[in-house]
């Protein structure tokens, strides 16, 4: 009865509740570090501080990546073991093959694609009048979630019969052009192609940001001394400017890669993995919770892991570089 009343809370007060809560933790903490043993104090204040995160990280991330490695290896709802079985699906399957196949194409384009656009456009823009604005206009992509981006771009690609007005932005262009409206996100191998789009339109801007700030820091002396050798602005870009920033564009590379080997919401939103367009973190979803092929699911879950520590790797070495350097 008593749990039923703490149900019908207003969400305001829960809200409430949970920043009391957390600041009482907080408090209770700061405490216990002031109180604590005075010759061992750095010993226990990383305890007190470091205590909880470190538990939270057991329980949300080593436990659940334990037990997936473990389902990886089941059959399923009835947990029976059936070694590799799973895997050997995954690269035997026709259709878990164009998934695996769609993923790659992925990691190839979008990182480069999104990269390259924003090193272009920051160069372009570097000191122009209206840079703060010029800028603005392509990071704002990045305060929209995937999800509402897939929406968006859902209507671009809208398709109506040639007969009726178009609401697509693409399909009303090719009318324009003398040409006929065509289902774009039933057509592949285009469709997946046209859904790359939707995530380097929204990850341009992240790069952009990044590598416009690189830029900046490059000292202007360099860039003095290089334009009195009567260097041009291409061989300025290519002998002074990327050399320079190199380390950031492979930070945002990296990044974007991650981003990219995870991306869901964008093929979930506009074709929901159908026409040949699923990738692994949308067929992890659709084996694990549409079809209760838990083993499945879990063997495509702990093989995108692979696929993302070592990038995740390669960027700790290049920070840990970065610092010798400093």
């Amino acid at each position: 009865m008593g749990f039923d009343i703490l149900l019908e809370l207003p969400k305001l007060l829960w809200l409430v509740i949970g920043i009391a809560a957390f600041m009482a933790v907080i408090g209770v903490l700061l405490v216990l570090v002031d109180r604590g043993p005075k010759t061992r104090r750095d010993h226990w204040q990383a305890l007190c501080f470091l205590g909880p995160a470190a538990l939270l990280l057991l329980v949300g991330l080593v436990y659940p990546v334990i037990r997936t490695t473990f389902l990886s290896f089941m059959n399923g709802p009835s947990t029976a073991w059936v070694g590799f079985d799973n895997y050997v699906w995954m690269f035997t399957q026709p259709e878990i093959l164009v998934v695996l196949g769609n993923t790659l194409l992925w990691v190839l384009l979008a990182p480069l694609l999104a990269t390259g656009i924003g090193l272009t456009y920051a160069v372009l823009v570097d000191r122009a009048r209206y840079e703060s604005f010029a800028k603005s206009l392509i990071f704002l992509p990045m305060a929209i979630s995937f999800v509402g981006a897939g929406i968006i771009w859902k209507f671009v690609y809208a398709y109506r019969q040639a007969e009726t007005d178009q609401i697509g932005l693409l399909n009303q262009a090719v009318v324009w052009a003398g040409g006929e409206p065509r289902q774009w996100l039933l057509e592949g191998p285009l469709n997946t192609l046209l859904l790359i789009v939707v995530l380097v339109w929204i990850q341009a801007g992240f790069a952009m940001v990044v590598q416009s700030a690189a830029i900046k820091a490059i000292p202007a002396e360099l860039v003095e001394a290089a334009r009195i050798d009567g260097v041009n602005g291409w061989q300025l870009f290519w002998h002074i400017t990327l050399p320079s920033i190199w380390p950031t564009v492979m930070v945002v590379l990296i990044t974007i890669s991650v981003q990219t080997l995870k991306v869901f919401d964008i093929v979930r939103t506009m074709t929901g993995g159908n026409f040949d367009t699923s990738v692994m973190a949308n067929e992890m979803y659709n084996q694990a919770f549409r079809y209760n092929e838990y083993g499945k699911g879990s063997a495509l879950a702990v093989f995108l892991f692979v696929l993302v520590v070592p990038l995740v790797a390669v960027q700790i070495r290049n920070n840990r570089r970065s610092r010798e350097t400093q």
